[in-house]
This record gives C-alpha cells, sequence and structure tokens, in this order.
C-alpha cells in the first residue's frame, strides 16, 4: 500500500481512485485500532486476574514461610 500510484488525468489524479483508496485506508486503520483497544482490553483482564491469583496465594505463601 506505500508504493501506491494512480492513474492520472489531464488535471491530476482521479478523484475516484483516490478517494476509493482513502477509503480503504480509513477502513484498515479502523480494524487496527479495534485490535488495539481489544488487545488493551485482554490485557487489562489478565492483570486483573493475575492480582486476584496473587492475593489468593499470597496468605498461603506466608503460612508456608512460617513453618519451621
Amino acid at each position: 500500500m506505500r508504493s501506491r500510484t494512480f492513474a492520472t488525468r489531464r488535471r491530476g489524479l482521479d478523484p475516484v481512485e483516490v478517494a476509493a483508496f482513502l477509503d480503504r485506508v480509513a477502513a484498515d486503520l479502523a480494524a487496527a485500532q479495534a485490535e488495539v483497544a481489544r488487545s488493551r482490553e485482554e490485557t487489562a483482564r489478565i492483570k486483573d486476574a493475575l492480582r486476584t491469583w496473587q492475593s489468593r496465594q499470597a496468605p498461603t505463601m506466608r503460612d508456608l514461610a512460617r513453618r519451621p
């Protein structure tokens, strides 16, 4: 997509071709942003689950450490 060329007309680029390209870029960007948002949500969910697990394990680990 970086090396995209457009057909030239007598007075510049073909506006229909440019508009179609911009629509495609906008759709690709929206999809990428949605994927980043999903990834961030998943990361937050995993971090929360890890914190919960760690807090449940902490008393058990303290009890083990106190044993002679």
